[in-house]
């Protein structure tokens, strides 16, 4: 066959015989030599290159087995036909000898190099072993000795590259564990210098903590002897006052004995005293009718606070502010004392009672309950009684106010405050006027006008009491 004539006299034996077969000639009678044991690289150079040239041999030349693995993509097929490829390799001379023809062709001088039997000492000895292999000259198995021998020649000098640099790398991590311990032993050699000198302050500390302690017991010792001291005077002066609590309950039944006989004169000066002040009340009650007549005086059907409450209800009232919280006083027997005087007139500040006692209610139901609770204390007590509320217009659907209390907004432009001063002002002098507010400023103006400021909280005691 033409691929076989550029190479077929150093072809080995067997190979010659194959070929003779091929051409139709006789087969000398030969025994065939046993293939060598390859060196797993070169098996692996032979099964690469023969898939290289695998897809370009016609078709009927491509043994049966093969075909399907000349289909596979370059990268898959020396890996999934290795052993297919191998196999035919050393079952097949015929192949094999096509295969060398192209392979031999495309490594051009070192393929010849081969085929000569001699082999340059720079190629690569795997590959000088692979194309021996495949072209067999004269001497082919001594090339593949020679490549295997230099094959286990640089596996063991990568082995002992392996190893010098892993006792280079473990050279370089006993420096560094060297380094790190030098630097954790100055650590250390701190950290014992810092504890040192904690220690000596610890027993600084502790010594100043005993001396401390024995100072502490001394006192102790001393505040126990004060102590007893002061029990004995306490238990001698605890002896001193009974002797003058019986002294003085002694005392206290003379002066009892002396004071039933003072109640028993007192009893008898206080009748003649009652029947002059009878006598003089009389005299000045029929002074006053005949004092009326004379002056021709009429009773009269209004009183000062309702002619203020008129002129407030001129005009709408205006919101303002609420005023500083302030107290006078808070005692509810206080305002029982000047509600019962003659005439008393009660002034209420509406909202400074209401959010102090009932905040948490809407307005409406705070002024519906304080204008409630004070119309119980106008018909319990007889007396006039006005409420006076901040407002920017008269509240729409307000209830009637109960009999004896007069319910008064502020006019636009006014406050609450400046409408109870008004209220005062207009009351003539010497009628109690008592004015509810914890506010200071209104406190301190009614006062000025002869007033009894009383704080919220008295108010709402009585309400709560009633």
């Amino acid at each position: 066959m033409p691929l076989t004539e550029p190479y077929d006299d150093h072809l080995p034996p067997e190979d010659r015989s194959a070929a003779a077969r091929d051409d139709g000639g006789e087969v000398p009678e030969s025994v065939p030599e046993p293939e060598p044991v390859l060196p797993e690289p070169v098996r692996q150079r032979i099964v690469t290159l023969t898939a290289a040239v695998l897809p370009g041999l016609p078709a009927d030349e491509v043994p049966v087995p093969l075909r399907r693995v000349a289909k596979f993509a370059p990268n898959r097929r020396a890996r999934l036909g290795a052993p297919a490829i191998a196999a035919q390799l050393t079952a097949d001379p015929l192949f094999r000898q096509r295969v060398t023809a192209r392979v031999l062709a495309d490594a051009g001088d070192l393929g010849a190099a081969v085929v000569e039997g001699t082999a340059p000492a720079a190629a690569d000895p795997v590959e000088v072993a692979a194309l021996a292999y495949l072209a067999r000259p004269r001497g082919w198995r001594e090339l593949i000795d020679a490549s295997g021998a230099a094959v286990r020649a640089e596996a063991d000098s990568a082995v002992v590259a392996e190893l010098v640099r892993e006792a280079e790398q473990r050279a370089t991590r006993a420096e560094h564990d060297r380094a790190v311990a030098r630097v954790e032993a100055e650590k250390l050699r701190d950290e014992l210098a810092r504890v040192r000198e904690e220690l000596g302050q610890l027993r600084e500390e502790a010594r100043q903590l005993a001396r401390t302690l024995r100072e502490t017991q001394a006192a102790e010792r001393r505040a126990n002897e004060l102590l007893a001291t002061e029990r004995g005077r306490a238990a001698r002066a605890a002896a001193d006052a009974d002797a003058e609590l019986r002294r003085a309950r002694a005392r206290l039944a003379e002066a009892e004995a002396a004071a039933g006989v003072a109640r028993a004169s007192a009893k008898e000066a206080r009748s003649v005293d009652d029947a002059r002040l009878w006598l003089l009340l009389e005299t000045i009650g029929q002074a006053a009718v005949g004092l009326r007549r004379e002056l021709a005086l009429d009773p009269v059907d209004k009183l000062p606070a309702d002619f203020v409450a008129e002129a407030t209800a001129d005009q709408p009232a205006a919101v303002a502010g609420a005023a500083a919280r302030a107290r006078d006083t808070d005692d509810p027997a206080r305002l029982d004392q000047l509600l019962a005087l003659p005439r008393a007139h009660l002034v209420v500040d509406g909202y400074n009672v209401t959010k102090r006692g009932f905040g948490e209610m809407s307005l409406e139901q705070q002024r519906k309950r304080l204008i409630s609770g004070l119309g119980g204390i106008a018909a319990q007590t007889g007396d006039e009684v006005t409420v006076v509320f901040d407002g920017a217009e008269r509240i729409p659907g307000l209830p009637p106010a109960p009999r004896g209390v007069r319910v008064l907004f502020s006019r636009k432009g006014e406050t609450a405050d400046e409408l109870i001063r008004r209220l005062v002002r207009a009351e003539p002098p010497g009628r109690p006027v008592v004015v509810i507010s914890s506010d200071r400023e209104v406190a301190d103006g009614v006062r000025r006008h002869g007033a009894y400021p009383l704080g919220a909280d008295s108010l709402l005691r009585r309400l709560a009491r009633s």
